[in-house]
């Protein structure tokens, strides 16, 4: 079997790959086993090849608005669960569907899921979580220091604090951008004089205490759509999100980011944050967060990197210089349900100075008090799972190194990927993999000459054309439910910025081979001859 990395030898490898589950060949169903009131029940997910049935057509299934007045017999619900719902869902693990996050997962996973969910544990209080509470701190101490890299007595002085919080967990990198930026917000207008702080009087008496007309946030036009939900949510505005140009690798642009600071000065308009990307979630390109650090800095901002989809790759040795300069980030986001191998819902924010938390500590008598070590304390959400236990589980089980190697590969693979395409005269690589992240599109060799060397009316039809050629190729893959990629629209630098529909793919599956990528072009090609923009494109 085919590896990525020289550095593994044969038998390292599978034995790494045989911690993930399911382990499938395209006509194989995908089973799992489940326990509904003591009666094991095998049900099959779906075939690899077996067409996704249109939403539409299954919504009349769940039509019916009556809660049963009785209970159904557990058998007669296991069935319906198989047929109607279970056999239907997407094979998110399988190798084939490289388009999102979502991966294979270590086979312990599964059953830990069991136990967690029996013992029905709500970290918001330590009355309701005892020993996991501090388990969590444990598991967020270690992924600060992955990030910050304190020495002993930081982390003696600071992990099991109640007062403070190194980092916090969440369902994800929505509401760990949104928690960075209340608590910066927050800091940034304290207490003064007759004033009692922006968290007492809000936004708005703030403002006028402040003299400011205004704040604003800075990222690269490919900051994710949660930092829209963000300066909503705060009270900022949507148009609070200045975009930054970005260049050919997707990096933000910094003539541009110091030209809209200084539009922002001469606006009075404060900016509050800038923030660096380290790893998009359309392309996996990082951010120069050294340069970032430096603006910010002098600027006298909170500097944030959103490192939810790169940060689990601060674990390689042999990538984490990709990285310099987020140590000197003041809050960090990292999701670990992209590439530490945990199920959806585990996402976190770090804070480089545990004191930040002071910004948005709450209290209340009946849950959450003062001087408990509650972890509610400083996390946006109340209620939550155990989630942090997963991940405690893969540092224990993969280990750093076993973690550092999968990702490692992921690299590699999307490299050689690239290479593959490169090869094919009727795939275009649009943005190069920086990470496991890339994106390319579909364009018949005359249509790319053409693009090349043709008048500006004449590409600029073509490139709505490849648009809506590439839009078809991905739903019809999609529907066809033997493989899957996502897509999405960027706008490329080489194609003088033009809105680019591209096929984007994320390799962090450990199972996904070449081969597969290779079949996964073939079927795509294919399908692009039965596009009914085909014709139109190429007559």
């Amino acid at each position: 079997m085919l590896h990525f990395l020289d550095s593994l030898d044969e038998q390292e490898w599978q034995t790494l790959l045989d911690q993930f589950i399911p382990r499938v060949g395209e006509e194989e169903l995908l089973e799992l086993k489940t326990d509904i009131a003591g009666d094991p029940v095998t049900y099959c997910l779906r075939k690899l090849n077996k067409p996704m049935r249109e939403l539409t057509e299954l919504e009349s299934k769940f039509s019916s608005v009556i809660i049963p007045d009785s209970p159904v017999d557990t058998g007669t619900y296991a069935q319906y669960l198989s047929q109607d719902i279970l056999n239907h869902v997407v094979p998110v693990s399988s190798p084939t569907f490289v388009g999102h996050m979502t991966s294979a997962l270590p086979k312990h996973l599964p059953e830990l899921g069991k136990i967690l969910t029996a013992l029905n544990q709500n970290l918001v209080k330590l009355e309701t979580s005892h020993i996991l509470t501090a388990l969590e701190r444990q598991v967020l101490g270690m992924m600060h220091k992955l990030v910050y890299n304190r020495d002993e007595s930081f982390y003696k002085q600071w992990l099991h604090n109640g007062e403070h919080a190194l980092a916090t967990f969440c369902s994800g990198g929505t509401l760990a951008n949104l928690t960075a930026m209340w608590a910066c917000r927050n800091q940034l207008m304290p207490a003064d004089g007759n004033f009692a702080g922006l968290a007492r009087e809000g936004l708005a008496r703030g403002l006028l205490h402040y003299g400011y007309s205004g704040l604003a946030i800075l990222v690269s036009e490919l900051g994710h759509y949660s930092l829209k939900k963000t300066v909503d949510v705060l009270g900022l505005g949507q148009d609070a999100l200045i975009k930054v140009d970005t260049d050919r690798d997707g990096r933000i642009c910094i003539d541009d980011l110091r030209t809209q600071l200084q539009k922002l000065r001469q606006c009075n308009i404060k900016p509050m944050a800038i923030i660096g990307i380290a790893g998009s979630t359309e392309t996996g390109s990082i951010d120069p967060l050294n340069i970032l650090a430096d603006i910010a800095e002098r600027e006298q901002c909170h500097f944030h990197v959103d490192a939810a989809w790169g940060g689990a790759s601060l674990l390689s040795e042999r990538y984490r210089h990709l990285f310099a300069g987020i140590e000197r980030a003041d809050t960090v986001t990292i999701d670990a349900h992209k590439q530490m191998y945990v199920p959806m819902g585990s996402g976190m924010v770090l804070f480089r100075q545990p004191t930040l938390t002071n910004a948005i500590a709450q209290h209340a008598n009946y849950i959450v008090r003062k001087g408990s070590k509650d972890l509610g304390r400083h996390t946006l959400e109340g209620s939550r799972s155990a989630m942090s236990l997963m991940l405690h589980s893969n540092f224990h089980l993969l280990g750093r190194q076993g973690l550092a190697c999968l990702i490692d590969a992921s690299i590699e693979k999307a490299r050689q990927f690239a290479d593959l395409i490169r090869q094919q005269e009727d795939f275009e690589l649009i943005s190069e993999p920086q990470l496991c992240l890339l994106t390319y599109r579909y364009v018949p060799p005359t249509v790319l000459q053409v693009l090349r060397e043709g008048t500006a009316p004449v590409k600029q039809q073509l490139h709505e054309s490849l648009n809506a050629l590439n839009q078809s190729i991905q739903t019809m893959q999609w529907s066809a439910g033997k493989f899957f990629v996502s897509r999405t629209c960027i706008k490329p630098v080489q194609w003088d910025r033009q809105p680019t529909t591209v096929l984007r793919v994320v390799l962090a599956n450990p199972l996904t081979t070449l081969e597969i990528l290779e079949n996964m072009l073939e079927e795509q090609r294919q399908l692009a001859r039965q596009s009914p923009f085909w014709q139109d494109l190429v007559s």
